[in-house]
């Protein structure tokens, strides 16, 4: 040891030379690779040079990863080759003259070698496929070659052909037109309601005053008076007698029907409230506004039940259900939020519009919602507020959405223009401008609020020229008429 450590050198250089003793007849030139390894004692039989079996395994590996999808054509592209087969053959065989050699491979080693590759594959098959798709089983059809693969359904990480996109025709609706134009108002229309008996309907302005309307005869009833600013939001109770209003002045008023007074006021914000929404089957009111909060307060009690904090600006518009989401709010920071409102939390938040959300309207009958921003209606689908579709082609600012119990939505933008569209497809099958009353400006045509009543017949709108439009169905219209103009797009575009 004491040698080895004072000088190695001579050691190593011994063992170097015993290396190249051994080993230089086999691998000490490129060429040794060529020749076949023979063993001292024939035990075992001679196998094939290091050459050889390198380059049968980059024969095999080549082969199955170009064409191990590719082994078995399809049947209509089976049939045409065979028919070339047959005729290149016969062109072959009219042939005179022709050399055998032109028949040989160029490299009969490669050819061996293929042979060989494609022998072994033959006799160790196995039924576990590393394939992207799996081949139907004795009927020999390549993969997706009749369409998408029959496991489609199933749970699957394969790379499968989809299916076409097939758009879903739209339902024909008969074209809305105005039926009546009202006065009374001396500013913006900015909140509407209409009562569960669909007898009479609310309608609140900037000039601070609640107007309360016969429906069918559009005839002032009531001038309730209160508000030192813009009514924003109205609400009738359908399990009371009550008439909620809320407005720019931060008050939130409860309003008996019987005596028609202020009964409740709720206090809490902190500045304008926007918007108001009655809970379906609770006694609780929920409001938002310019504070960036949604209150949540006892009818009864007055008192603030919850304060529903997470919007980063003004929460323009909010909508009650029964069932979760019992709260979907709609705020100016481009953001949907969906609230439990036994937790007091948030249970989702939408991100996907680009400007403010200034409108949601909640279907009647299924479980999904709509939401338009600034050139923007998308529809979602609860409870996990999935997106569905996008509506497009209302290139304005969305104010105001609502949509009946026949699958007809109404936006209305603050440019005065106004589009139906089918729910189901998103398809607009109608859309025009508002005219502005004679001595408003052209300016002043803006559709600020709207509400359906309760047969989805009738729509009403409140706009900036200070009237309520009332519209109905046209009577007289037939799919003969005014037929269906749809043609079908290759896909829906999301996003």
């Amino acid at each position: 040891m004491a040698t080895l450590s004072e000088n190695p050198l001579p050691v190593l250089r011994n063992s170097a030379k015993r290396t190249r003793e051994v080993f230089a007849a086999d691998f000490a030139s490129p060429a040794a690779l060529d020749h076949t390894l023979t063993p001292r004692f024939t035990i075992e039989p001679s196998r094939p040079s290091p050459r050889e079996q390198a380059d049968t395994s980059y024969i095999s590996t080549r082969i199955r990863n170009e064409f191990e999808d590719a082994k078995e054509l399809p049947p209509a592209l089976a049939a045409k080759q065979a028919n070339a087969a047959a005729v290149a053959a016969a062109r072959k065989k009219s042939k005179k003259g022709q050399d055998a050699a032109d028949e040989q491979p160029t490299d009969p080693k490669m050819r061996k070698m293929i042979e060989g590759v494609a022998q072994k594959g033959s006799a160790a098959k196995s039924d576990i496929s590393t394939a992207l798709t799996v081949r139907k089983k004795g009927t020999g059809s390549a993969p997706n070659a009749l369409g998408p693969t029959l496991q489609k359904n199933t749970p699957s990480t394969a790379l499968v052909r989809k299916d076409t996109v097939r758009q879903v025709r739209p339902d024909w609706h008969a074209p809305w037109k105005l039926m009546r134009v009202i006065s009374g108002h001396l500013g913006w229309v900015r909140a509407l309601a209409v009562e569960p008996d669909n007898k009479w309907f609310a309608s609140g302005a900037g000039d601070r005053t609640i107007k309360i309307w016969d429906l069918a005869s559009g005839m002032l009833k009531l001038t309730l008076t209160g508000h030192i600013s813009t009514v924003r939001g109205l609400a009738v109770s359908p399990r009371h007698p009550y008439l909620f209003s809320c407005g720019e002045d931060k008050m939130v008023k409860c309003w008996d029907l019987e005596t028609n007074k202020v009964i409740r006021h709720y206090h809490g914000h902190l500045s304008g409230v926007y918007t108001l929404s009655l809970h379906p089957t609770l006694d609780v009111l929920v409001t938002g506004g310019r504070d960036g909060v949604c209150r949540v307060w006892d009818m009864r009690t007055r008192s603030n039940i919850h304060v529903l904090s997470g919007h980063k600006g003004t929460v323009a518009d909010l909508k009650c259900q029964e069932a979760d989401p019992q709260v979907i709010s709609a705020s100016l920071d481009s953001t949907i939020r969906m609230w439990d409102l036994a937790a007091g939390k948030t249970m989702g938040v939408l991100t996907h519009h680009k400007k403010g959300v200034r409108s949601l309207a909640v279907h009647p009958k299924e479980f999904t919602f709509a939401s338009g921003s600034s050139g923007q209606i998308k529809q979602w689908k609860c409870p996990e507020g999935a997106f569905m579709q996008n509506f497009d082609g209302h290139n304005s600012i969305i104010s105001s959405l609502s949509v009946n119990e026949d699958n007809v939505l109404f936006s209305g933008g603050d440019n005065g223009t106004i589009s139906f569209w089918d729910w189901k497809t998103g398809h607009r099958f109608q859309h025009q401008d508002s005219i502005a009353q004679p001595g408003s400006l052209d300016a002043e045509a803006g559709i600020m609020s709207s509400t359906f009543d309760r047969t989805g017949l009738r729509l009403i709108t409140g706009e900036a020229d200070k009237s309520i439009k009332m519209w109905k169905l046209d009577d007289d219209a037939t799919p003969e008429s005014h037929p269906l103009d749809w043609k079908p797009t290759l896909g829906r575009r999301k996003f």
